[in-house]
């Protein structure tokens, strides 16, 4: 084989699927891994009579790539990306690129974006959607940093991506990091849905009594509206009906009850925080996850602080699909949606991204973890708005919200009776009930705030700023 396309560095099951995927699409393809074992196992294995070749050294593999060399990086983020580059620099030659697919700090990928252009070395940080499966059959994939960078790789990830009706899920996202934060937020995104999901899944278990193949039916009345189509409810279906092969219990009853997390939903909140976006269902469902890891603690804290006694909570029933519980998720899924395009439009003003939502909308429509039939209504909605300031007030989702908030309540305030948790549920009806109130309670804040710091205040019949000696 003639030098290679296309060059990837680190064989776990993402790094596979990739290159499988590049090869599939027309690609010759060279591999390395650390672990030269690793290499060697998949060339004998899944890379077998393909256009795939291994490299057993840095300088090897650099070696077998033809120029402008493009190099796919699928290692662990943080310090052994920094390790890698500065082991590549050395091996580079001009109009080479470095290509991050990793969940990066986007702060990271900015410096790092700024450090190998400046030695004429391309840097795309690129956030990869769909998992393991979707990484082989075709992801989403948001690659940003130099527009000339992105067009250098742009005929390789166009082919490799999942396709939809309006085209391959991917586009240049913008500048800097600007790929690997859209990223982040579309993980913050899945938070808040997943968590709402589990919400709905223990209302039905605990309030309404179902077994897991009467939740999974009704997740599957779900899946089949434009509202909850998605990915995550089609898995979550499955999950349910799934038995355990050794004793036939729903398999999901036997899992520990603590989530884990990889670090992109604490960043997205953090992220919000700094930037002054209200991100409540999905701080809500990063929250939970931290609380579920007490599991020690809430076990020996359930005799000490019992739950209050039974209390019906009306959910609805399967012939309407659970008409006031289906309501309530799907304006938490629409609120994480709403959040996440507000972070995202936030982020873009602040860091100069230019980030195109109606574009982002169309490549989360296939291949990545949060697809969804909702999305083409995001799309919609920024493309006739491209200045919309909230999903909330596009005038589709506003029905939807007008609607439906009756179920929302409903269920909020039955939950809050059976003293059953409901995070993304609630966080949801206070996002809504505080973003249509055109006057808070921060001015009583603004008055306290003044009183014990004189850090002033505006007032609402006069322009400037005040101060006033409220303690004599």
């Amino acid at each position: 084989m003639d030098k290679a396309h296309f060059g990837l560095i680190g064989l776990g099951v993402m790094g596979e699927n990739l290159v499988l995927n590049a090869e599939r699409n027309g690609f010759s393809c060279v591999v390395y891994n650390r672990t030269t074992a690793k290499t060697e196992e998949f060339l004998a294995g899944r890379g077998a009579g393909k256009r795939i070749i291994g490299s057993t050294s840095l300088e090897d593999f650099i070696a077998k790539l033809e120029r402008p060399r493009r190099i796919l990086m699928m290692v662990k983020a943080g310090q052994p990306i920094d390790d890698l580059i500065a082991s590549l620099s050395p091996l580079l030659e001009e109009g080479d690129l470095l290509i991050d697919g990793g969940n990066s700090l986007y702060t990271d990928t900015e410096r790092r974006v700024a450090e190998l252009e400046s030695k004429s070395f391309g840097y795309i940080g690129m956030g990869v959607s769909g998992g393991a499966k979707g990484a082989l059959e075709g992801p989403s994939m948001m690659p940003g940093g130099t527009r000339s960078a992105y067009e250098a790789i742009e005929p390789l990830v166009r082919k490799m991506a999942a396709q939809v009706d309006d085209g391959p899920c991917v586009t240049y996202i913008g500048p800097g990091g600007a790929g690997h934060f859209v990223k982040t937020v579309h993980n913050g995104i899945e938070y808040g849905i997943e968590q709402v999901l589990a919400e709905a899944y223990d209302l039905l278990k605990r309030s309404a009594g179902f077994d897991g193949d009467a939740i999974a039916d009704v997740f599957g009345q779900w899946n089949a509206t434009e509202e909850l189509a998605s990915f995550l409810v089609e898995i979550t279906e499955v999950c349910l009906r799934t038995k355990d092969p050794e004793g036939g219990a729903d398999l999901v009853e036997l899992i520990v009850d603590a989530a884990g997390q990889k670090g992109t939903g604490l960043w997205t909140v953090v992220s919000a925080l700094e930037m002054g976006v209200p991100v409540p269902t999905v701080y809500a469902a990063l929250n939970a996850r931290v609380l579920s890891s007490q599991r020690v603690e809430r076990i020996a804290a359930a005799p000490v602080l019992p739950a209050p006694p039974a209390h019906p909570i009306e959910l609805g029933s399967p012939a309407d699909a659970m008409a006031p519980l289906q309501d309530a998720a799907v304006l938490a899924a629409i609120a994480s949606y709403a959040q996440g395009m507000a972070l995202l439009k936030e982020a873009s003003v602040l860091h100069d991204y230019r980030l195109d939502l109606a574009a982002i909308g169309q490549i989360w429509k296939g291949g990545c973890i949060i697809r969804a039939r909702l999305l083409q209504r995001i799309q919609n909605a920024y493309t006739t708005n491209p200045d919309l300031p909230n999903l909330l007030v596009d005038p589709w989702f506003a029905e939807q919200v007008n609607r439906r908030l009756p179920g929302l309540r409903q269920v909020v305030a039955g939950a809050a009776l059976a003293g059953i948790p409901v995070p993304c549920l609630s966080s949801t009806l206070d996002y809504i009930d505080s973003y249509r109130s055109p006057r808070l309670p921060q001015n009583l804040v603004q008055a306290m705030r003044d009183c014990f710091g004189a850090h002033t205040y505006e007032r609402v019949d006069r322009p400037g700023s005040f101060h006033t000696e409220w303690l004599d």
